[in-house]
This record gives structure tokens, C-alpha cells and sequence, in this order.
């Protein structure tokens, strides 16, 4: 490879990071972004409001007393739409849900129609609700997508989660039981 390639490759590889950072960036454009340690002095999950899909508003006040996973996304974040059939499967568990468990995932994309998109392939029946704002992503501390918070009966955040996982794991699970 000459001087002139391995440079051009450069220049593209830094322009990608830069691209890749303003998508981060992006969750907060209008305020000062969040520090990656401000999520670390979250207890109890804060209290939101916001609309599903088909627009009916949610109150995380009706979760009072179930356990749950919180997960925010995005249609445009390739970990997030790795992880989306997983996370469907976990919501679909017969057995937890019997025990009150629910997965909730949380789009901060600001077009739904985007999300009912991707999810009609990858998740069809995942419960999801729409944070264009993403205001609720700024209460959650959120700075990196996927983000997942496994809350309590009591409403604390017992465990938080960054990347993509496969929520079916057997580890996985067995947290969630031990709070059931």
C-alpha cells in the first residue's frame, strides 16, 4: 500500500469516529452532554410518561410493584436491532411473566415510523414506547445506546446493562428471578 492510500484510509477512519461520536452526541444535542459516571448515581429509576407506538399514553407509576427491563434504542444503532429478537423472546417468557415480569423498550429515535418498521422484522410484538425527545433518556442518565435497566419491585435499579446482549442468557435470567 502506498503513502497515499494508508492517508486516504486515515482520513476515512477518522471521519467515521467523528461521525460516530456526533450520533452520541446527538441524544443530547441540546443540552451538555451526559458523563458516562452520572448513570452510576441512578437508584431509583425516575418516574416518565410517554406514548407507545400507537399513541397511548404510559405511566411507569402502573410498574409499581413488577419487576422489569428497561431498554433504550434506536433504529439506526446496529447493536440495538442485533439484540431486538432476544429481547422479544425474554418479553414473550411464558413463566416470568406469570410473575409479573415485562420488558420494556424504549425508542429514542424522534420518527416511530421508523421503529414500527424495523420492529414489524425484527420484533414484532416487543412493547415499545417512543422517546423522540429523548427526555426520558436524559432522566435515565443514558449515554450510549443500547442502555438496559433491570428495576425492582421497589423501583431501584438493581443492575444496568451497556451494549448489546443476548437476553436470553441463562445469567440473565437467573437475575431477573432472583428479584421475582
Amino acid at each position: 500500500m502506498n503513502r497515499s492510500n494508508s492517508r486516504n484510509n486515515a482520513f476515512i477512519i477518522a471521519g467515521l469516529l467523528i461521525i460516530l461520536a456526533l450520533s452520541f452526541t446527538g441524544l443530547y444535542a441540546a443540552e451538555k452532554p451526559v458523563s458516562p459516571f452520572e448513570i452510576d448515581k441512578l437508584g431509583k429509576a425516575p418516574e416518565f410518561e410517554l406514548k407507545d407506538l400507537n399513541g397511548t399514553k404510559f405511566l411507569s407509576s402502573s410498574l409499581k410493584g413488577k419487576v422489569y427491563l428497561l431498554n433504550f434504542w434506536a433504529p439506526w444503532c446496529p447493536a440495538c436491532i442485533e439484540e431486538l429478537p432476544s429481547l422479544q423472546v425474554l418479553s414473550k417468557d411464558k413463566a416470568l411473566k406469570a410473575k409479573g415480569f415485562q420488558v420494556i423498550a424504549v425508542s429514542v429515535d424522534q420518527s416511530p415510523s421508523d421503529a414500527k418498521s424495523l420492529l414489524r422484522k425484527k420484533a414484532p410484538d416487543l412493547f415499545t414506547l417512543v422517546d423522540g425527545s429523548k427526555a426520558v433518556a436524559r432522566q435515565f442518565k443514558v449515554f450510549s445506546l443500547p442502555t438496559t435497566f433491570l428495576i425492582d419491585k421497589n423501583g431501584m435499579i438493581k443492575e444496568k446493562f451497556f451494549g448489546e446482549y443476548d437476553w436470553t442468557d441463562k445469567e440473565i435470567r437467573e437475575k431477573i428471578e432472583k428479584l421475582l
